[in-house]
């Protein structure tokens, strides 16, 4: 056989080579033309981390390695003749691939599907009466803030929606020193105690023989060791409840979860619980909306943070703390250090202080929101932590893993974690240094004098530790004030509307169903019952199986504890549609008149629209008006909106009559209690779907221009919530 590699006329694996174009420069396929007009940038991380160099427009970049050698040929590895192996001394490819290959570092065991954004803190009221720390002294000022968004069990890879306890990590680039503030968007979590963390963690996570469920708690492992705990069932009421499946990161609040400690000028400490309340109000999503959400667009809540930013609705939350003394910890019915509590409003009102804005996205994914290294022990002068033995375990793990995850002990290095203000320490070397001591003194104390012998601690700036008393044996044990874990199970639910109870019943059957072990379904419920009878009986009919008697309690749930209305969500909705997105399907010949007046109401209130029509290149009105389509029918679901409305012709309803997805997108609308508007023509569009002698008050014509502004009124409600006890097998009117 022929050595192909001599053959007259052979090309490279490119297609064409440098040799192939005589008289020519080396041009490659996919090389950028010499006469491309390109801006190009790049960062240099020596010294600050900071410096960006840009090759002016017009000018070509030259493509070189890492370490700025310019590179010939970038399609072609270096081989021993035209077909021969390929050369080790071929060093830009050894650095592409190297580069390549390391290219994911190791994700978050927990929280490793984020997305996160840019923004500011400015101080509204001072709390220099009962802190020392520097970003709570001077009203109106601004701190730099990057915000980290997540679901805890899912991979990087799973999809928005799940139902799971969603991440709210804040980093305030404080003048003294970076400032995380790692919560959640629930205030309380499933354990008291962190030696429990990787037992919670493995059982939620996918189940190590198959590796399914992923980004799910509804299978055996999860609730076996969740039924044998019962510290964990405050947090199961609040996972199984709506906050779970929240419609935005925009409408959840968060919650520091632990008890932490300010501390003033003097050493006097005052007892603290963080809030975040988000300016837009609360709200979620239901079940099978969920679902379908993350078949249609499994990036739904990151879309939706990027598209508000990006258009200049930026989101927006106040920063409330809830105060208290040693007296008030002594005498209230639970622990202030048991993370399965809460404290309710109602006892601690909570004290607005500041706002924190989300104004800017990300440049680079990886660089900021992949790299960015929240830890709990991170705190300023001024702020200090409890004995809460789940913050204990989490000041440990934190730093751990960040070091394993981003290789390095010089992770504050990377830029998204580098502190905004001066830094001065001995710390050097070790893996990827880029910024180490000047000078010959790297160690303290020294001699050398204030110039030369370096920073020198302060100890009237410095970080003081408060001043508290411990006694007691070392043991394991754990605190009989934490035995209560009943009660404010019960608080939360009684405190739910009746459609919030109902969906939390509802997640209960659907989470235990998935459950293939009887004992397991059985267990769970024997806790309800404690919680709330009423409550265990539609679960344990929504199983078929026969009640089981209640679990043994460590101590009497507490059986009146008043509603709190800041529990529910329905009860802290935004009363304004302001930031809502419309959905409006359209065909050819719909009324301009009504589009115009439906964006105009739009426009005054503050919301969003998206056309969806049968063709992505969008219909032409009665008058001759082309209207651009953002999605297909078949690709805009309902469940991306949170109203919707039908402005059709009579001959594009009778087409969408016949067609699926059109039936589905007012179908789901109206099962999933939204409002919608209906022009006459759309009727037959219902009428397909079996809807027509459905439609109830939710369901506003639109006749006229002029009930744009009535329909986008109503729709501040955001559901119709009446309407899901008559489309629901499982509802029942509530006892």
């Amino acid at each position: 056989m022929a050595n192909k590699s001599k053959t007259p006329g052979a090309k490279t694996a490119a297609g064409i080579a440098a040799a192939d174009i005589a008289g020519e420069s080396p041009q490659k396929i996919g090389a950028i033309p010499s006469d491309a007009p390109i801006t190009f940038s790049f960062s240099d991380t020596q010294g600050d981390g900071g410096e960006t160099h840009q090759v002016a427009e017009g000018d070509v970049a030259v493509l070189t390695t890492q370490h700025g050698t310019p590179v010939a040929d970038d399609q072609n590895s270096l081989k021993q003749g035209q077909r021969g192996p390929t050369l080790l001394e071929d060093f830009h490819f050894r650095e592409k691939i190297f580069h390549f290959d390391h290219e994911r570092i190791p994700e978050r065991v927990v929280h490793a599907r984020g997305y996160g954004a840019h923004g500011f803190f400015e101080l509204t009221d001072s709390l220099a009466d009962v802190s020392r720390a520097d970003i709570f002294q001077r009203v109106g000022e601004r701190t730099p803030a990057f915000v980290r968004f997540s679901t805890v069990a899912g991979s990087k890879g799973s999809f928005d929606l799940a139902r799971d306890v969603r991440g709210f990590a804040v980093k305030l680039y404080t003048q003294e020193g970076n400032w995380d503030i790692v919560g959640n968007n629930i205030p309380v979590f499933f354990i008291q105690d962190a030696i429990k963390f990787p037992d919670l963690v493995h059982s939620v996570k996918p189940e190590p023989d198959r590796a399914f469920p992923q980004a799910a708690s509804a299978h055996d492992n999860f609730w076996d060791f969740i039924s044998l705990m019962p510290e964990s069932f405050h947090m199961i009421m609040w996972t199984m409840s709506d906050r779970a499946i929240p419609r935005s990161f925009r409408t959840m609040e968060g919650f520091g979860v632990h008890t932490f400690r300010l501390i003033d000028a003097k050493g006097k400490s005052t007892f603290v619980k963080f809030h975040w309340k988000p300016k837009q109000g609360l709200q979620s999503v239901v079940w099978n909306e969920a679902v379908k959400i993350n078949g249609a667009d499994p990036d739904f809540h990151r879309r939706d943070l990027w598209d508000a930013i990006n258009s200049g609705d930026f989101p927006e939350w106040e920063l409330g703390v809830q105060l208290f003394d040693d007296d008030f910890a002594d005498s209230f019915d639970f622990d202030v250090l048991d993370a399965t509590k809460l404290i309710p409003e109602e006892l601690v009102p909570i004290r607005i202080v500041g706002r924190l804005v989300l104004d800017r996205v990300v440049d680079n994914f990886f660089a900021e929101t992949e790299q960015v290294a929240f830890m709990t022990q991170n705190v300023p002068p001024g702020v200090d932590f409890s004995n809460d033995p789940l913050l204990q375990g989490r000041n440990f793990s934190y730093l751990d893993t960040q070091i394993k995850r981003l290789g390095s002990t010089n992770f504050t290095h990377i830029p998204i974690n580098a502190p905004k203000c001066p830094m001065a320490h001995f710390q050097q070397d070790g893996h990827m240094a880029m910024r180490n001591p000047v000078g010959r003194v790297n160690y303290e104390p020294n001699s050398w004098g204030p110039t030369q012998g370096g920073p020198r601690e302060d100890p009237v700036r410095g970080f003081r530790s408060f001043e508290e008393e411990a006694d007691g044996p070392k043991q394991r044990t754990r605190s009989e004030s934490f035995a209560d874990h009943y009660s404010q199970a019960r608080q939360f639910f009684v405190s739910q509307t009746p459609i919030e109870q109902k969906h939390i019943g509802d997640a209960l059957v659907f989470e235990l169903s998935k459950v293939e072990r009887p004992d397991i379904r059985s267990r769970t419920v024997s806790h309800l019952r404690n919680i709330d009878e009423g409550l265990a009986a539609t679960v344990a009919d929504g199983l078929g199986l026969p009640l089981p008697d209640a679990a043994p309690a460590a101590r009497k749930p507490i059986a009146d504890l008043p509603v709190s209305d800041p529990l529910s969500i329905v009860k802290n909705g935004p009363g304004s549609f302001k930031g809502r997105k419309l959905g409006i399907l359209m065909s050819d010949g719909a009324d301009p008149a009504i589009f115009k007046a439906l964006l105009k109401a739009l426009d005054t209130e503050g919301g969003v629209y998206d056309v969806v029509a049968p063709k992505i290149g969008g219909v032409t009105l009665s008058d001759g008006t082309k209207v651009g389509a953002k999605h297909k029918i078949d690709g805009g679901p309902s469940v991306l909106f949170d109203a919707v409305a039908i402005l059709v012709s009579e001959e594009g309803a009778a087409t969408l009559a016949a067609d699926a997805a059109a039936k589905d997108f007012v179908s789901d609308a109206f099962a999933h209690c939204k409002f919608i508007g209906i022009t006459a023509e759309a009727e037959a569009i219902f009428a397909a779907a079996g809807l027509a002698d459905d439609l109830d008050e939710a369901c506003i014509a639109l006749t006229k221009a002029g009930d744009a502004s009535t329909f986008i009124e109503a729709c501040r409600a955001l559901r119709h919530w009446p309407r899901e006890l008559k489309v629901d097998l499982d509802a029942k009117p509530k006892a």
